[in-house]
């Protein structure tokens, strides 16, 4: 089906809603990752052998904030470009980074979650089941993009 109009405009005024807060929004959606999938916590180095609270954990912040702004911005830029479009760093080394850490399908559908609840819990009264459809197609590209660099990544 594609990206539509509608669901870029939902994307992008979520967006711009939700970056006055991203560093606590960030810290929210790696926490919902760790909540879903506590056995993620192994794939982080910086977090492998720490028991401290993620908010505590200056390395978290960073990795969080790049992890959701990535997202989200890449979800802006669909329909414009009519791709994916990743900034600050490429397609094939996200692939090359994942295959690495031992990404499987099932990890995307968990981060997959945990941003849908982010924005949720962002958006309150204006979360609308349209604008889940919005993020979650956003997020399925971009998951495919990655995920046909892993598969080019493994084949080599």
């Amino acid at each position: 089906m594609g990206f539509t109009d509608k669901q870029e405009a939902l994307v992008k005024d979520s967006w711009e809603a939700m970056k006055q807060n991203i560093p606590q929004l960030s810290l929210r959606f790696f926490s919902l990752i760790l909540e879903i999938a506590p056995s993620a916590k192994s794939m982080f180095s910086f977090l492998k052998d720490s028991d401290e609270i993620p908010q505590n954990n200056p390395k978290l912040k960073a990795h969080a904030v790049k992890v959701f702004k990535m997202t989200c911005e890449s979800a802006v830029q669909l329909r414009e470009k009519g791709e994916v479009v990743v900034g600050d760093t490429t397609l094939k080394y996200l692939g090359s980074v994942h295959v690495q850490k031992g990404v499987t399908d099932p990890h995307f559908e968990v981060v997959k979650e945990a941003l849908l609840r982010t924005v949720e819990e962002s958006m309150g009264e204006k979360w609308s089941d349209e604008m889940k459809e919005a993020w979650g197609e956003a997020y399925d590209q971009l998951a495919a993009a990655i995920k046909a660099e892993m598969h080019a990544e493994a084949a080599a």
